[in-house]
């Protein structure tokens, strides 16, 4: 019994799917232009840094076979880069560096007054890729539909860094005592002082991958979905991306696909305390050998 119920399943595993008789490559790639929103920090400071949008890069190589009972593999790299500045009015701290807070000291004379500012502009830089080493699994495809579900390894490398400049101005006023005029009225930069910190990013990730295609028949279309989900619970990090496919070229040596849509990524780490959305839609090509 238990051997006729091991062969039923073996043919299910071996006959369930559609698949091509050859090994497929395909190479893609995506730019990706998205806005970037969120907070940088550590634990109690984290701050809206008013982050640019910015261009990014994906590619991919996958190579598909007909063998049920070995996974595709998928290998893709993605960047995600922005910059951002705002000036300091709160206490901060980064990288195990402190920025002194924009505030005003008075020192007191009889003659006149100095008001002594402090002037801190922050800019933070987060550079950052990750890649996926992906293996799937095709459950299903009958022509018109797929559904992929696979694990990845996600390692994710990347530097954030945040770099004050703070200017010490000098402000000096007339006390309302005639004939006593200090050598300098008005206010000038009196010094300037920059502190930076950093904080690296060096994290493998197990991720859960899912993705799906529809096609449209007689019409060249398709509509695509696919998407990461971290399985680590102290993790909120994800992306997934929508979108259309469209048959350029369709040959016996060759598919040429372009593609549209719209991306989203999530990356939140605990250790460096970020928060950050990266979305926006991009445009990629496909080649099928």
């Amino acid at each position: 019994m238990k051997k006729m119920a091991f062969a039923a399943t073996l043919a299910a595993l071996l006959t369930a799917n559609v698949r091509a008789d050859t090994v497929g490559l395909y190479l893609g790639g995506q730019i990706w232009q998205n806005e970037a929103n969120g907070v940088l920090g550590e634990k109690n400071t984290q701050i809206d840094f008013a982050l640019k949008k910015e261009q990014q890069s994906y590619y991919f190589v996958a190579v598909e076979h007909p063998f049920p009972l070995l996974p595709n593999v998928r290998i893709s790299s993605t960047s995600l880069d922005t910059t951002g500045k705002i000036n300091l009015t709160q206490a901060y701290s980064f990288g195990g560096e402190k920025f002194p807070t924009d505030d005003v000291i008075q020192v007191p004379n009889d003659e006149f007054i100095i008001d002594i500012k402090l002037d801190t502009k922050l800019n933070a830089s987060f550079n950052a890729s990750y890649v996926d080493y992906t293996l799937y699994f095709e459950l299903f495809d009958n022509g018109l539909f797929s559904f992929d579900l696979g694990l990845s390894a996600r390692y994710f490398d990347g530097i954030v860094t945040v770099t004050g400049t703070t200017n010490v101005v000098a402000t000096t006023d007339v006390k309302d005592h005639p004939g006593h005029t200090p050598d300098h009225v008005g206010s000038e930069i009196t010094g300037t002082t920059t502190a930076k910190g950093k904080i690296k990013i060096n994290e493998i990730e197990p991720m859960l991958n899912v993705a799906t295609n529809v096609n449209f028949p007689l019409t060249g279309l398709s509509l695509f979905a696919q998407g990461d989900y971290s399985l680590k619970s102290e993790h909120s990090l994800f992306d997934y991306q929508v979108g259309l496919n469209y048959d350029l070229v369709d040959s016996k040596m060759m598919d040429f696909n372009v593609t549209l849509g719209y991306r989203f990524a999530k990356v939140e780490f605990e250790d460096l305390y970020t928060d950050l959305e990266f979305k926006g839609a991009f445009v990629g090509v496909i080649a099928h050998f």
